[in-house]
């Protein structure tokens, strides 16, 4: 089925709305691939019919189902690398010093797909601060726009293929159990996450979030506007704690969008942080 101009512009201005995806002219490919499957699960004929649905009654239920497929869940353990190694060697260690008073580390992941990057998180913590692990409060939350995501994190269930893309032999032994096919998430590991609906450019979804330790938007802000991605890292700044960090993808920077936030360098990974009066600003740049 192909897709007309017309029901290509009601389309991508439907996801915008909802979701702040941007599909620029010439991604007719992309909603035709994606939505192909939503057409033959509803019984649906042609885009037409389904824009004869989002305008009806079945409204809310459609939308839903098209936000889903269109939503980019690409995501493995331990994606780059380097960032883990940065947090283990540097930032933890930091955050863990300054919260030994009160035993409390809260972090919070945005746009988790299926829950690799929390769920590493949380066996990074296992595996190199066990007594943080043991005897520390520790809350690692993450949202994502799709329920279907949210269901299968908290499931904490992977495929073969998921577990083989990014996660070490030797944690997957250690934090994981075969059940069939699958892999099942370890008890201690599932305990430390949680998983909920939200999205990053609702308002409502950002007053549901508590003062973090750390934050992480990584690979996401890419698929957003200049405007979109201003108004994600005002709201990260607000719930961020003034010596929390914020971590975003390779390619991502809140330089140029928002002045509150510092950029430091660890060896290959950049991190922001809140910037305070009495942080001496000069040094910007920490090689290790």
């Amino acid at each position: 089925m192909e897709l007309s101009t017309s029901e290509f512009d009601y389309l991508r201005r439907m996801v915008f709305e909802h979701s702040a995806i941007v599909l620029e002219p010439g991604k007719e490919y992309l909603i035709e691939s994606r939505l192909a499957p939503v057409l033959r699960a509803e019984g649906l004929e042609s885009f037409d019919a389904l824009i004869n649905g989002l305008r009806g009654s079945d409204a809310v239920r459609l939308r839903g189902l098209v936000i889903d497929a269109m939503t980019t869940n690409e995501t493995s353990f331990f994606r780059d690398t380097h960032p883990w190694e940065t947090l283990r060697t540097e930032l933890l260690p930091e955050l863990i010093e300054a919260r030994s008073a009160i035993k409390r580390l809260t972090m919070w992941c945005g746009a988790t797909s299926s829950g690799q990057e929390p769920f590493s998180l949380a066996m990074l913590i296992h595996e190199h601060f066990p007594e943080v692990a043991a005897t520390w409060t520790v809350r690692i939350s993450g949202i994502d726009l799709s329920p279907t995501m949210v269901h299968k994190s908290n499931e904490g269930r992977f495929s073969q293929l998921e577990v083989n893309r990014g996660l070490p032999a030797t944690m997957l032994m250690k934090y994981f159990k075969r059940e069939g096919k699958d892999w099942q998430v370890a008890k201690e590991v599932l305990d430390m996450v949680d998983f909920r609906e939200g999205n990053l450019i609702d308002p409502a979804t950002w007053a549901k979030v508590p003062l973090v330790d750390c934050i992480f938007i990584r690979n996401v802000l890419i698929y957003f506007d200049k405007p979109t991605r201003q108004g994600i890292l005002d709201r990260a700044h607000d719930r961020l704690r003034s010596d929390g960090f914020l971590m975003l993808g390779s390619s991502e920077t809140a330089v140029g969008l928002d002045s509150e936030y510092q950029r430091i360098q660890f060896g290959k990974t950049v991190v922001f942080r809140p910037l305070v009066a009495d942080r001496v600003l000069e040094s910007s740049t920490r090689s290790r």
